[in-house]
């Protein structure tokens, strides 16, 4: 289980800690991306790129309505000290190229080159993919 949030403090922090060392559950929380309006954005993406869905109070779903549907999954997660990289995310095609035109979109209509750079950032990160290349040879 992978947990992306703002903030993971207090008993949700011991009882993930105690689950972990028990055994009872594999899992990992990471610091959400971003800032602001962007992190939200970044999240959406995440949620389109796992088939998940954003829990948010803001918009309206709540943690402790939640249920197994609304997670989303991915073949691999690589977590290290600065990066977390989601590797083949089982959410739609079709969302996902939706959500990319969408962004392309917010580029056409950025004004500031910061803006745009973010956008075109979030784009390559969604429609790029990642491979994992693994390295071997014989011992002499």
């Amino acid at each position: 289980l992978l947990i992306i949030a703002e903030d993971v403090e207090g008993e949700a922090l011991a009882t993930l800690v105690v689950n972990t060392m028990r055994g009872i559950v594999k899992v990992a929380a990471v610091k959400a991306p971003g800032f602001g309006d962007r992190r939200k954005a970044m999240l959406q993406d995440i949620a389109t790129l796992t088939g998940g869905t954003v829990i948010s109070e803001e918009i309206g779903m709540e943690l402790e309505k939640a249920t197994l549907e609304d997670l989303g999954q991915a073949k691999r997660v690589v977590i290290n000290k600065d990066t977390t990289t989601i590797i083949d995310g089982v959410g739609e095609e079709a969302a996902i190229q939706g959500r990319v035109a969408q962004i392309r979109q917010q580029i056409e209509e950025a004004t500031s080159d910061y803006d745009r750079e973010k956008l075109q950032e979030r784009v390559a990160k969604l429609a790029g993919g990642v491979a994992v290349i693994k390295v071997g040879a014989a011992t002499e």
